[in-house]
């Protein structure tokens, strides 16, 4: 049962349940208001609504160290554990606000999902080519501009892709318009530019991934500061790859030149950084994850959080194989799989954990309006 459904019965779910118990606790101690926004925020409550609890889960960073400071952490009897409680309301948020509706239960538990959904997606795509393509073209080599639409046309690709980015780009807003009614915030905060503003910066800075200025815990009580470096290797090869579609969509549109690219024009310098940090970020992280302590982890959402990173790391292998072999005969189907990795990528994103950095941004847009308030005395 969903959050809404759950509102609307008038029950809570234990998870719910559970970081109330621990807020109204932390609320009485607050020995760890000094790490991150959460416990600063959590002060600033006296009883917390649902939503609440969820505004709470998502400005949480994960880096675990409440835990480590926390004098009643498990095996007290109190056994607060404010990391994984809130990771499994963080969980539960995309599932509850996922649009369609009808997908929330899909994507569950949507490792599985995501991974028929990127295998069927490269299957169509290279049966695809084989059917619209002769064997001959398919596997033969093609240079210059214009290579690629030798094998798929040009209207066809971008027909099916902007229907998927449109696709996505709706889900994204109404997850982002559940997520802000249930948080009970209004639609003036986003017309706010202080508080998007501070919200900016804390969120490309990863401000509050440090535990407090020491770093982030992952497989013990040491703190370093690897998982951090590892998100920005990920948020920031994201954003380049982005700006690498973008300026080669100008290029094509505008200024009527056809891919594939030189190496050294933008959108290849461009799109070959913003890969190399989305093979080196995930690939971290899921090292950091393999070696996180358990209980820091929603260890039953640790498919979905895999999938995620894999299907990003696939994204930049194949695009970055397809960049060295586009002048061999692997072209056709390295280009298949890569726009097949892609299009299961935009398909998925707003089921699961691309939703955490929207919804955290959102968080920490309401945190910066509330942290201005209470300074302000109101």
């Amino acid at each position: 049962m969903n959050i809404h459904a759950l509102v609307e019965s008038g029950h809570a779910s234990p998870t719910l349940e559970e970081a109330d118990r621990l807020m109204t606790v932390c609320n009485s101690c607050r020995y760890c208001e000094g790490l991150c926004a959460v416990f600063p925020a959590m002060e600033m409550r006296r009883s917390f609504l649902d939503g609440d609890l969820n505004y709470l889960a998502n400005l949480c960073h994960g880096c675990g160290a409440c835990l480590a400071d926390c004098q009643f952490a498990p095996p007290h009897e109190f056994n607060v554990n404010v990391p994984q409680t809130l990771a499994k309301l963080r969980g539960d948020t995309y599932q509850a606000y996922a649009w369609p509706r009808q997908f929330s239960g899909l994507f569950e538990r949507n490792g599985l999902a995501i991974s028929l959904i990127a295998a069927l997606s490269v299957a169509v795509f290279i049966a695809g080519f084989v059917a619209w393509t002769d064997p001959a073209v398919l596997f033969g080599v093609h240079v210059g501009p214009g290579a690629f639409y030798r094998l798929m046309p040009h209207n066809l690709m971008v027909l099916i892709f902007a229907s998927a980015s449109l696709y996505a780009v709706v889900a994204i807003a109404m997850g982002i318009r559940l997520f802000w009614t249930d948080i009970g915030e209004p639609a003036s905060t986003l017309r706010q530019g202080s508080s998007i503003w501070q919200a900016v910066k804390d969120a490309s800075t990863l401000r509050y991934l440090d535990g407090g200025g020491v770093g982030c815990m992952n497989e013990d009580d040491r703190p370093t500061d690897r998982r951090r470096l590892y998100h920005h290797l990920t948020f920031y090869g994201f954003l380049l790859c982005f700006a690498a579609t973008s300026v080669a969509t100008f290029y094509h549109y505008i200024v009527g030149r056809e891919a594939p690219y030189f190496w050294y024009d933008l959108p290849v310098i461009l799109g070959t950084i913003g890969g190399v940090g989305l093979i080196i970020g995930p690939a971290g992280l899921l090292a950091a994850k393999w070696q996180r302590d358990p209980l820091l982890l929603d260890q039953s959402r640790m498919g979905m959080d895999v999938a995620f990173l894999v299907m990003l790391f696939l994204t930049s292998a194949t695009g970055l194989l397809l960049l060295f072999l586009r002048a061999t005969p692997a072209m056709g189907l390295l280009l298949a799989v890569h726009l097949g990795v892609v299009f299961s990528l935009f398909i998925t994103m707003p089921y699961g954990k691309f939703m955490h950095g929207i919804y955290r941004f959102l968080a920490l847009v309401r945190y910066a309006k509330e942290r201005r308030q209470m300074e302000a005395g109101h």
